[in-house]
Protein backbone atom coordinates (compact mmCIF):
# COMPACT_ATOMS: atom_id res chain seq x y z
CA UNK A 1 0.00 0.00 0.00
CA UNK A 2 0.80 3.64 -1.12
CA UNK A 3 1.55 5.73 2.00
CA UNK A 4 2.58 9.32 1.80
CA UNK A 5 3.96 11.61 4.37
CA UNK A 6 1.41 14.43 5.18
CA UNK A 7 3.53 16.95 4.49
CA UNK A 8 3.35 16.14 0.95
CA UNK A 9 -0.01 16.78 0.79
CA UNK A 10 0.62 20.94 1.82
CA UNK A 11 3.32 21.46 -0.79
CA UNK A 12 1.83 22.55 -4.34
CA UNK A 13 3.24 21.71 -7.50
CA UNK A 14 6.10 24.25 -9.08
CA UNK A 15 3.21 25.78 -11.83
CA UNK A 16 6.02 27.73 -13.72
CA UNK A 17 7.74 24.12 -14.06
CA UNK A 18 4.48 22.66 -15.34
CA UNK A 19 3.90 25.82 -17.52
CA UNK A 20 7.67 25.05 -18.92
CA UNK A 21 6.75 21.50 -19.60
CA UNK A 22 3.69 22.07 -21.94
CA UNK A 23 6.33 24.75 -23.77
CA UNK A 24 8.52 21.89 -24.60
CA UNK A 25 5.73 19.47 -25.41
CA UNK A 26 4.20 22.38 -28.25
CA UNK A 27 8.02 23.04 -29.19
CA UNK A 28 8.35 19.25 -30.15
CA UNK A 29 4.95 19.72 -31.98
CA UNK A 30 6.66 22.46 -34.36
CA UNK A 31 5.07 25.64 -32.52
CA UNK A 32 8.31 28.78 -31.46
CA UNK A 33 7.54 29.46 -27.97
CA UNK A 34 8.77 32.59 -26.32
CA UNK A 35 10.15 31.35 -23.51
CA UNK A 36 9.82 34.51 -20.55
CA UNK A 37 8.64 31.83 -17.51
CA UNK A 38 11.14 30.25 -16.34
CA UNK A 39 13.79 32.36 -14.28
CA UNK A 40 16.96 31.35 -16.06
CA UNK A 41 19.04 33.35 -18.27
CA UNK A 42 19.76 32.26 -21.83
CA UNK A 43 23.12 33.65 -21.96
CA UNK A 44 25.95 30.32 -21.77
CA UNK A 45 28.24 30.07 -18.85
CA UNK A 46 31.25 32.67 -18.86
CA UNK A 47 33.95 30.94 -21.38
CA UNK A 48 36.58 31.58 -18.58
CA UNK A 49 34.31 29.16 -16.04
CA UNK A 50 33.91 26.35 -18.23
CA UNK A 51 37.62 26.35 -19.12
CA UNK A 52 38.48 25.95 -15.15
CA UNK A 53 35.87 23.14 -15.12
CA UNK A 54 37.32 21.68 -17.96
CA UNK A 55 40.75 21.70 -17.07
CA UNK A 56 39.86 20.08 -13.53
CA UNK A 57 37.89 17.15 -15.19
CA UNK A 58 40.68 16.06 -17.66
CA UNK A 59 42.74 15.94 -14.45
CA UNK A 60 40.37 12.71 -13.40
CA UNK A 61 40.55 13.81 -9.66
CA UNK A 62 37.07 14.11 -9.55
CA UNK A 63 36.33 13.19 -5.70
CA UNK A 64 34.68 14.98 -2.32
CA UNK A 65 35.85 18.08 -1.05
CA UNK A 66 34.44 18.90 2.53
CA UNK A 67 31.05 19.13 3.41
CA UNK A 68 31.70 22.69 3.85
CA UNK A 69 33.41 23.50 0.19
CA UNK A 70 36.68 23.74 -1.32
CA UNK A 71 38.27 25.83 1.64
CA UNK A 72 39.91 28.39 -1.87
CA UNK A 73 36.07 28.70 -2.94
CA UNK A 74 34.81 29.92 0.39
CA UNK A 75 38.06 32.37 0.25
CA UNK A 76 37.30 33.47 -3.24
CA UNK A 77 33.77 34.22 -1.75
CA UNK A 78 34.70 36.04 1.19
CA UNK A 79 37.05 38.35 -1.03
CA UNK A 80 34.54 38.83 -3.18
CA UNK A 81 32.38 40.51 -0.24
CA UNK A 82 35.50 42.17 0.60
CA UNK A 83 36.60 43.62 -2.71
CA UNK A 84 33.02 44.65 -4.33
CA UNK A 85 31.24 45.55 -1.20
CA UNK A 86 34.18 46.31 1.49
CA UNK A 87 32.11 43.57 3.87
CA UNK A 88 34.93 41.54 6.49
CA UNK A 89 33.30 38.05 6.21
CA UNK A 90 35.68 35.67 7.53
CA UNK A 91 35.48 32.82 4.61
CA UNK A 92 34.75 30.15 7.76
CA UNK A 93 31.15 31.52 7.68
CA UNK A 94 31.03 30.55 4.19
CA UNK A 95 29.12 27.60 3.26
CA UNK A 96 29.05 26.26 -0.23
CA UNK A 97 25.94 24.96 -0.69
CA UNK A 98 24.24 22.57 -3.80
CA UNK A 99 22.49 25.23 -5.01
CA UNK A 100 20.86 28.30 -3.57
CA UNK A 101 18.05 25.49 -2.57
CA UNK A 102 20.30 23.39 -0.67
CA UNK A 103 21.55 26.80 1.22
CA UNK A 104 17.69 27.62 2.09
CA UNK A 105 17.07 23.87 2.94
CA UNK A 106 20.39 24.02 5.76
CA UNK A 107 19.38 27.22 7.39
CA UNK A 108 16.18 26.17 8.01
CA UNK A 109 16.82 22.80 9.03
CA UNK A 110 19.04 24.34 11.47
CA UNK A 111 16.58 27.28 12.91
CA UNK A 112 13.28 24.93 12.27
CA UNK A 113 11.24 23.23 14.86
CA UNK A 114 7.40 21.46 14.22
CA UNK A 115 5.29 24.27 14.54
CA UNK A 116 7.75 26.87 14.35
CA UNK A 117 6.63 30.36 12.31
CA UNK A 118 8.19 31.77 9.43
CA UNK A 119 7.11 35.30 8.49
CA UNK A 120 7.63 35.68 4.24
CA UNK A 121 6.08 38.28 2.02
CA UNK A 122 3.52 37.41 -0.30
CA UNK A 123 4.28 37.19 -3.33
CA UNK A 124 7.42 35.63 -3.08
CA UNK A 125 9.45 32.58 -4.42
CA UNK A 126 7.29 29.86 -4.01
CA UNK A 127 9.92 27.09 -2.66
CA UNK A 128 10.30 29.19 0.65
CA UNK A 129 7.04 28.31 2.03
CA UNK A 130 7.09 24.71 0.99
CA UNK A 131 10.97 24.50 2.31
CA UNK A 132 9.44 25.77 5.63
CA UNK A 133 6.26 23.33 5.60
CA UNK A 134 8.99 20.22 4.30
CA UNK A 135 10.72 20.90 8.02
CA UNK A 136 7.48 21.22 10.22
CA UNK A 137 7.45 24.69 10.19
CA UNK A 138 4.54 27.22 9.30
CA UNK A 139 5.07 29.90 6.49
CA UNK A 140 2.62 33.07 7.18
CA UNK A 141 2.67 35.19 4.12
CA UNK A 142 2.45 38.99 4.66
CA UNK A 143 0.23 40.83 1.93
CA UNK A 144 2.72 43.36 0.31
CA UNK A 145 1.96 45.65 -2.60
CA UNK A 146 2.90 48.10 -4.90
CA UNK A 147 2.95 50.80 -2.10
CA UNK A 148 5.70 49.41 -0.07
CA UNK A 149 7.62 47.88 -3.44
CA UNK A 150 6.42 44.46 -2.31
CA UNK A 151 8.52 44.36 0.45
CA UNK A 152 7.20 43.98 4.07
CA UNK A 153 7.70 47.10 6.41
CA UNK A 154 8.79 46.71 10.24
CA UNK A 155 5.27 47.91 11.06
CA UNK A 156 3.61 44.36 9.58
CA UNK A 157 6.66 42.68 11.14
CA UNK A 158 5.29 44.01 14.77
CA UNK A 159 2.15 43.17 14.29
CA UNK A 160 2.31 39.51 12.45
CA UNK A 161 5.12 38.40 15.53
CA UNK A 162 3.21 35.54 17.61
CA UNK A 163 4.84 33.60 20.41
CA UNK A 164 5.54 30.57 17.81
CA UNK A 165 7.36 33.15 14.95
CA UNK A 166 10.97 31.80 14.67
CA UNK A 167 12.53 34.79 11.66
CA UNK A 168 11.59 36.50 8.83
CA UNK A 169 12.61 36.21 5.19
CA UNK A 170 13.32 38.84 2.93
CA UNK A 171 14.85 38.72 -0.79
CA UNK A 172 16.35 41.55 -2.45
CA UNK A 173 16.06 42.16 -5.09
CA UNK A 174 12.92 39.85 -4.71
CA UNK A 175 11.45 37.30 -7.41
CA UNK A 176 8.79 37.88 -8.63
CA UNK A 177 8.72 41.28 -8.49
CA UNK A 178 12.54 42.72 -9.20
CA UNK A 179 12.31 45.20 -5.71
CA UNK A 180 14.85 46.11 -3.63
CA UNK A 181 15.74 46.60 0.27
CA UNK A 182 17.69 49.40 0.98
CA UNK A 183 21.00 48.76 4.01
CA UNK A 184 18.56 50.91 5.91
CA UNK A 185 15.07 49.03 5.07
CA UNK A 186 17.09 45.92 6.30
CA UNK A 187 19.07 47.31 9.36
CA UNK A 188 14.82 48.38 10.26
CA UNK A 189 13.73 44.67 9.58
CA UNK A 190 16.55 43.14 11.94
CA UNK A 191 15.72 45.66 14.46
CA UNK A 192 12.13 44.00 14.90
CA UNK A 193 13.14 40.24 14.32
CA UNK A 194 16.37 40.77 17.00
CA UNK A 195 13.79 42.71 19.86
CA UNK A 196 11.64 39.66 19.31
CA UNK A 197 14.91 37.03 19.45
CA UNK A 198 13.91 35.83 16.15
CA UNK A 199 16.25 35.05 12.92
CA UNK A 200 16.77 37.12 9.74
CA UNK A 201 17.10 35.46 6.60
CA UNK A 202 18.01 37.60 3.40
CA UNK A 203 18.01 36.08 0.53
CA UNK A 204 20.48 37.98 -1.75
CA UNK A 205 20.19 35.12 -4.82
CA UNK A 206 20.05 38.14 -7.59
CA UNK A 207 22.64 39.78 -5.77
CA UNK A 208 24.70 41.49 -8.76
CA UNK A 209 21.43 42.24 -10.89
CA UNK A 210 20.24 45.67 -10.63
CA UNK A 211 20.24 48.38 -12.60
CA UNK A 212 19.99 52.10 -11.69
CA UNK A 213 21.44 51.10 -8.36
CA UNK A 214 24.72 49.40 -7.29
CA UNK A 215 24.37 45.80 -6.31
CA UNK A 216 24.80 45.90 -2.59
CA UNK A 217 24.46 43.49 0.44
CA UNK A 218 23.29 43.32 4.01
CA UNK A 219 26.78 42.26 5.15
CA UNK A 220 28.62 45.49 4.48
CA UNK A 221 26.53 46.87 7.32
CA UNK A 222 28.47 46.51 10.31
CA UNK A 223 25.20 45.99 12.68
CA UNK A 224 24.17 43.03 10.42
CA UNK A 225 27.24 41.43 9.53
CA UNK A 226 28.38 40.84 13.63
CA UNK A 227 24.82 39.83 14.08
CA UNK A 228 24.05 36.16 15.26
CA UNK A 229 20.71 36.22 13.75
CA UNK A 230 21.55 37.04 10.24
CA UNK A 231 21.72 34.91 6.80
CA UNK A 232 22.53 35.61 4.11
CA UNK A 233 21.82 33.22 1.33
CA UNK A 234 23.75 33.67 -2.53
CA UNK A 235 23.82 31.75 -5.68
CA UNK A 236 25.89 30.94 -8.66
CA UNK A 237 23.16 30.51 -10.75
CA UNK A 238 21.61 33.91 -11.60
CA UNK A 239 24.33 36.85 -11.94
CA UNK A 240 27.00 34.31 -12.70
CA UNK A 241 25.07 31.97 -15.05
CA UNK A 242 25.62 28.79 -13.63
CA UNK A 243 21.80 27.38 -13.28
CA UNK A 244 22.48 24.24 -14.36
CA UNK A 245 25.68 23.72 -12.10
CA UNK A 246 23.33 23.91 -9.08
CA UNK A 247 25.62 25.77 -6.87
CA UNK A 248 25.22 28.31 -3.82
CA UNK A 249 26.39 29.91 -0.77
CA UNK A 250 25.29 30.77 3.04
CA UNK A 251 26.80 32.94 5.20
CA UNK A 252 26.25 31.89 8.73
CA UNK A 253 27.43 33.54 11.96
CA UNK A 254 29.89 31.58 13.73
CA UNK A 255 28.08 29.80 15.99
CA UNK A 256 26.00 27.99 13.22
CA UNK A 257 29.12 26.46 11.21
CA UNK A 258 29.71 22.78 12.93
CA UNK A 259 25.71 22.35 12.74
CA UNK A 260 25.54 23.45 9.25
CA UNK A 261 28.30 20.87 7.90
CA UNK A 262 26.48 18.13 10.12
CA UNK A 263 23.26 18.78 8.00
CA UNK A 264 25.26 19.41 5.01
CA UNK A 265 27.38 15.49 5.20
CA UNK A 266 24.00 13.86 5.39
CA UNK A 267 21.88 16.02 2.75
CA UNK A 268 24.53 15.91 0.44
CA UNK A 269 27.88 14.93 1.52
CA UNK A 270 29.57 17.67 -0.27
CA UNK A 271 29.23 20.42 -3.17
CA UNK A 272 29.20 19.32 -6.63
CA UNK A 273 33.30 19.49 -7.05
CA UNK A 274 33.90 20.07 -10.98
CA UNK A 275 31.04 23.40 -10.37
CA UNK A 276 33.13 24.72 -7.31
CA UNK A 277 36.12 24.74 -10.19
CA UNK A 278 34.28 26.10 -11.94
CA UNK A 279 33.24 28.66 -9.84
CA UNK A 280 36.94 29.67 -8.47
CA UNK A 281 36.97 31.52 -11.87
CA UNK A 282 33.75 33.36 -11.22
CA UNK A 283 35.76 36.16 -9.59
CA UNK A 284 38.24 36.96 -11.84
CA UNK A 285 38.53 39.99 -13.80
CA UNK A 286 37.80 38.56 -17.03
CA UNK A 287 34.85 36.67 -16.15
CA UNK A 288 33.47 39.77 -14.23
CA UNK A 289 33.98 41.95 -17.32
CA UNK A 290 31.67 39.47 -19.02
CA UNK A 291 28.86 39.13 -16.31
CA UNK A 292 29.25 42.97 -16.55
CA UNK A 293 28.38 43.28 -20.07
CA UNK A 294 24.78 41.06 -19.37
CA UNK A 295 23.65 43.16 -16.73
CA UNK A 296 23.73 45.87 -19.06
CA UNK A 297 22.05 43.90 -21.62
CA UNK A 298 19.05 42.44 -18.96
CA UNK A 299 19.04 46.39 -17.98
CA UNK A 300 18.10 47.57 -21.95
CA UNK A 301 15.95 44.38 -21.81
CA UNK A 302 13.99 45.91 -18.99
CA UNK A 303 13.58 49.03 -20.97
CA UNK A 304 12.69 47.72 -23.86
CA UNK A 305 9.64 45.50 -22.01
CA UNK A 306 8.61 47.58 -19.72
CA UNK A 307 6.78 49.66 -21.90
CA UNK A 308 5.75 47.60 -24.20
CA UNK A 309 3.63 45.59 -21.48
CA UNK A 310 2.36 48.48 -20.98
CA UNK A 311 0.87 49.53 -24.06
CA UNK A 312 -0.35 46.47 -24.58
CA UNK A 313 -2.33 47.40 -21.03
CA UNK A 314 -0.27 45.77 -18.45
CA UNK A 315 -0.10 47.59 -15.04
CA UNK A 316 3.35 47.91 -13.23
CA UNK A 317 3.01 50.12 -10.32
CA UNK A 318 6.33 49.32 -8.62
CA UNK A 319 8.95 49.16 -11.47
CA UNK A 320 11.73 46.30 -10.73
CA UNK A 321 15.14 47.62 -10.24
CA UNK A 322 16.81 44.44 -9.97
CA UNK A 323 16.66 40.59 -11.08
CA UNK A 324 14.66 40.35 -14.39
CA UNK A 325 11.24 39.97 -13.71
CA UNK A 326 8.23 42.74 -14.81
CA UNK A 327 5.44 41.37 -12.13
CA UNK A 328 2.73 42.80 -14.33
CA UNK A 329 -1.43 43.95 -12.92
CA UNK A 330 -3.29 42.37 -16.02
CA UNK A 331 -6.82 42.92 -14.34
CA UNK A 332 -7.48 45.88 -16.89
CA UNK A 333 -7.12 43.10 -19.35
CA UNK A 334 -7.94 39.93 -18.26
CA UNK A 335 -10.28 37.99 -15.07
CA UNK A 336 -7.73 35.59 -14.15
CA UNK A 337 -3.96 34.99 -14.36
CA UNK A 338 -3.58 31.29 -15.17
CA UNK A 339 -6.26 31.29 -17.40
CA UNK A 340 -4.38 33.76 -19.50
CA UNK A 341 -1.34 32.28 -19.05
CA UNK A 342 -2.93 29.04 -20.88
CA UNK A 343 -3.97 30.92 -23.35
CA UNK A 344 -1.27 32.99 -24.13
CA UNK A 345 0.40 29.50 -24.33
CA UNK A 346 -1.39 27.67 -26.43
CA UNK A 347 -2.64 30.85 -28.77
CA UNK A 348 0.08 33.28 -28.73
CA UNK A 349 3.35 30.20 -28.08
CA UNK A 350 3.88 33.15 -25.17
CA UNK A 351 5.25 31.53 -21.71
CA UNK A 352 4.36 33.53 -18.44
CA UNK A 353 4.17 32.51 -15.28
CA UNK A 354 0.65 33.29 -13.05
CA UNK A 355 0.71 34.76 -10.29
CA UNK A 356 -0.44 32.16 -8.41
CA UNK A 357 2.79 30.47 -8.08
CA UNK A 358 3.20 33.12 -5.79
CA UNK A 359 1.40 33.04 -3.27
CA UNK A 360 -2.24 34.71 -1.85
CA UNK A 361 -2.01 38.36 -2.22
CA UNK A 362 -4.40 38.88 -5.47
CA UNK A 363 -2.19 36.27 -7.42
CA UNK A 364 -5.02 35.82 -10.07
CA UNK A 365 -4.32 39.21 -10.99
CA UNK A 366 -1.21 39.36 -11.50
CA UNK A 367 1.92 37.54 -14.37
CA UNK A 368 5.58 37.30 -13.74
CA UNK A 369 7.09 38.33 -17.08
CA UNK A 370 11.02 37.58 -17.36
CA UNK A 371 13.03 39.43 -19.67
CA UNK A 372 15.80 36.67 -19.78
CA UNK A 373 15.97 36.57 -24.29
CA UNK A 374 16.70 38.72 -26.38
CA UNK A 375 15.08 42.33 -26.90
CA UNK A 376 13.29 41.40 -30.48
CA UNK A 377 11.66 38.61 -28.91
CA UNK A 378 10.42 40.59 -26.66
CA UNK A 379 8.48 43.15 -28.37
CA UNK A 380 7.47 40.13 -30.60
CA UNK A 381 6.15 38.58 -27.45
CA UNK A 382 4.76 41.90 -26.66
CA UNK A 383 2.74 41.73 -30.26
CA UNK A 384 1.56 38.03 -29.91
CA UNK A 385 -0.02 38.84 -26.07
CA UNK A 386 -2.03 42.08 -27.72
CA UNK A 387 -3.20 40.22 -30.93
CA UNK A 388 -4.68 37.44 -28.35
CA UNK A 389 -6.25 40.23 -25.87
CA UNK A 390 -7.46 41.86 -29.10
Amino acid sequence: MLHFSRRTADIQPFHVMELLRRARELESQGRDIIHMEVGEPDFPTPQPMLEAATRFIAGGDVHYTSGLGLPALREAIAGFYRDRFGANVAPERVIVTAGASGALMLALAATTDPGDEWLLPDPGYPSNRHLVRSFEGIARGLPVDAASRYQPTPAQIASAWSKRTRGLMVATPSNPTGTLLSGDEIEALHGQTHAHNGLLLVDEIYQGLTYGVEASTALSRPALNAADDVFVVNSFSKYFGMTGWRLGWLVVPPEYVRTIEKLAQHFYIAPSTPAQHAALAAFAPATLEILEARRHEFADRRDTLLPALRDVGFRVAAEPQGAFYIYADLSALADDAETLARRLIEEAGVAATPGIDFGDHLPRRHLRIAYTTRKERLLEAAERIARVLR
